[in-house]
């Protein structure tokens, strides 16, 4: 299971969708085990299309930033 620093959260409110390197992103076509870091430039969140540099560590987030 994904530790808090290996996830990412989408920042749009409506969204809400988290990036776990455990389940990698089917839709963009990103193998199970792939870093957040390890995503390319222009990947985008498969649920609203934001943009991979506005996602914000869980660990941040759950820190208070």
């Amino acid at each position: 299971m994904a530790n808090p620093e290996d996830m990412y959260q989408c920042p749009v409110g409506t969204c809400g969708y988290i990036y776990n390197p455990d389940r990698g992103d089917r839709k963009g076509k990103i193998e199970k085990g792939t870093s957040f870091e390890d995503l390319p430039e222009e990947w985008v969140c498969p649920s609203c299309g934001c943009v991979k540099g506005r996602f914000e560590c869980m660990m941040d987030r759950g820190s208070g930033g």
